[in-house]
């Protein structure tokens, strides 16, 4: 029974991971193929007519493509190290101190979680416009200093550290920010990399906010620059669109491929929290 419950479970992941995968084949078979084999109206996975060289070549030609990627280092990378400033010393403190409200505290967090960025974004433009921090970095990174799913996933990982460890540190002389910084961030590194990939991958292929707060081209991250091949005048060139989102794509690769096996631990961890 538990060898046909084993390959249930194996086959239900293969297929789950085929359709994920779909998108992704998709699209680097069309980054291969020239406009008119695109549109010859019969679809297949290799390019009858080979576009590769052409594509490719656009985006490096018609695109600042170099200088999007390079903004999206700056924004995400800002964004993450500033959410952990933040995120840290309120997870610790709900997880590990006793004070009035602590509970209320975290059900704010919980009802935070539910509140989509759109709903939102229009007060937070405003804010940002009578400040006049519109078109910049400071549009792209402000917003989304304050994570509460980075709050809510340090505090979990945070409640299965027993209090022994921190009660011995104090005991030992040392306060609570050497204990958050020497005791919990090292035993915390596979969470807080979980945290830092989701967050990399959410804001690197945001395209709604810079959307909204951006109009100089300098600033453009990487999907709001790739939008460059959708004009009104000419259409949609799906082979060069598809080509730049190859691309981009790439440091997510990189980035998930590096820190695959402090993700899965993180991801995996069991708090146990009432």
């Amino acid at each position: 029974m538990k060898i046909f419950s084993g390959i249930f479970r194996h086959l239900l992941l293969l297929t789950g991971s085929v359709f994920m995968l779909i998108p992704f084949v998709v699209m680097l078979s069309t980054s291969l193929k020239s406009q008119a084999d695109i549109f010859s109206g019969t679809f297949s996975l290799l390019p009858g007519e080979w576009g590769a060289t052409a594509n490719y070549l656009q985006v490096f030609t018609k695109l600042p493509i170099l200088d999007f990627m390079l903004n999206g280092v700056i924004v995400t990378t800002s964004i993450f190290l500033i959410q952990v400033i933040v995120a840290l010393p309120c997870a610790y403190a709900l997880a590990k101190f006793h004070f009035k409200g602590r509970k209320l505290l975290f059900n704010c967090v919980l009802w935070c979680l539910l509140i989509p960025p759109q709903a939102v974004a229009i007060p937070v433009f405003m804010e940002l416009y009578s400040f006049g921090m519109l078109n910049s970095y400071a549009a792209l990174i402000v917003p989304w200093t304050i994570s509460v799913l980075g709050i809510f996933l340090m505090r979990q990982f945070f409640m299965a550290i027993p209090d022994d460890i921190i009660d011995a540190a104090r005991m030992d002389g040392m306060g609570e920010v050497s204990i958050l910084i020497r005791i919990m961030v090292p035993m915390a590194l596979p969470a807080l990399t979980a945290f830092g990939i989701l967050s990399f991958i959410a804001h690197w292929n945001d395209f709604f906010w810079p959307l909204i707060c951006l109009q100089d081209v300098k600033y453009f991250t990487p999907p709001l620059g790739i939008a460059y091949f959708k004009t009104d005048d000419s259409g949609i060139s799906y082979g060069p669109l598809m080509a730049a989102a190859c691309i981009i794509t790439i440091p997510l690769l990189i980035t998930f491929l590096a820190a695959r096996k402090k993700f899965m631990q993180g991801v995996s961890i069991q708090a146990g929290v009432k």
